[in-house]
């Protein structure tokens, strides 16, 4: 069984092989800076096998482990694992060893705990429905529904 990878930055196709078909973990490669720019389903870790080191060989690249079920630094059965799931264009930060996902508004801030950023407002807690306005640094709402 093989898996395929395709890299958005040079449209190349690796077909890389998979221990006895085992889809269980998916990793991320990086570029020279850190940032995400592809995500794989791989063989788990274990077996005393270190994938992330095979993987990323066979890219000519970095290549971090990433778990699709940690979000804001949680998982719902397990420890989470580098505080998020990685996203093409997020970073991995090598001293929180963490996936922080891209910033979308200049004025947000990034909470440390759960490697996300939040904006300098909390959300309105009224139950209505608001949009972020970066113009205004504030929240835009309600919305009508």
């Amino acid at each position: 069984m093989v898996a395929l990878c395709q890299l958005k930055s040079d449209l190349k196709i690796h077909l890389v092989p998979l221990k006895n078909g085992n889809l269980m973990a998916h990793y991320a490669f990086l570029d020279e800076n850190n940032v995400v720019v592809n995500v794989i389903v791989g063989n788990d870790e274990g077996d005393d096998f270190d994938w992330e080191s095979h993987y990323g060989g066979v890219m000519g690249m970095t290549c971090k482990r990433t778990s699709y079920n940690t979000d804001s630094n949680t998982h719902p059965s397990k420890t989470p694992f580098r505080k998020n799931y990685a996203t093409i264009g997020g970073i991995y930060d090598e001293e929180r060893d963490a996936f922080i996902p891209p910033k979308e508004y200049q004025s947000w801030v990034l909470n440390e705990e759960t490697c996300c950023w939040e904006p300098p407002i909390p959300y309105p807690s009224d139950e209505q429905y608001y949009i972020w306005d970066e113009e205004t640094v504030s929240w835009d709402g309600p919305l009508d529904t």
